[in-house]
């Protein structure tokens, strides 16, 4: 298996907790403070004149690249006519987590459900500051079929094989699906089993979209 670096990759290592743990209270801060701001209408220059903090100051702060003292946040919180509690307002924010545990998942039936085809949500996460929807279901496929529903809908949408072996289509290409394949795709696009080779077939399906969606 080819080895890849990771920040090739990606530019965010989602595993370094430490890093983002060290850095997570600047940001809700900046973020609070460039919300504040906005709701005045003002420029960061405005705000500059106003406190007296240089411009370049005020954007680190809002990006969440330094931490401000405590008489800077008193000196802002005097100029946005805030108290200094609310810029720690995201920080105390209490974030959602949802343990599912094995067969506990919430049964979904619609259109594209049939005898022998079982879709189960496993945890589902209303508003939140990502403003990504994720929905993970664990589908598995028991019984054969001579017709599949064809989905399509937005966002992106991620596969992984557990077991049994499926052959699944996107648009014009055909994919065959073995335990430990991985397949994702625009979700836009027309996608749906094609045929079911081994059977009991079971697979993650990840769907992610906007929150505005």
């Amino acid at each position: 298996m080819p080895k890849v670096e990771i920040n090739s990759v990606s530019k965010q290592n989602p595993h370094s907790l430490s890093e983002y743990r060290e850095n997570v209270l600047e940001v809700a801060i900046g973020r609070q403070i460039r919300i504040y701001r906005k709701q005045m209408e003002i420029t960061v220059s405005d705000l500059s004149k106003m406190t007296g903090l240089s411009t370049g100051m005020l954007s680190k702060i809002e990006n969440g690249n330094t931490s401000p003292s405590l008489s800077t946040l008193q000196t802002l919180s005097n100029a946005l006519s805030i108290p200094m509690t609310a810029f720690f307002k995201q920080f105390e924010q209490k974030r959602e987590c949802i343990h599912t545990k094995a067969n506990e998942g919430v049964e979904v039936e619609g259109e594209g459900t049939r005898a022998g085809h079982q879709y189960n949500l496993l945890g589902h996460l209303g508003s939140n500051d990502s403003g990504v929807i994720v929905e993970p279901y664990l589908i598995e496929l028991t019984s054969e079929t001579d017709t599949f529903k064809t989905f399509q809908h937005g966002g992106l949408e991620t596969i992984y094989m557990l077991a049994g072996e499926i052959t699944y289509r996107h648009g014009d290409g055909v994919y065959k699906l073995q335990p430990g394949d991985t397949l994702f795709f625009d979700a836009n696009t027309p996608h749906g089993p094609e045929a079911l080779d081994k059977l009991p077939a079971r697979f993650l399906s990840i769907i992610s979209y906007p929150l505005d969606k």
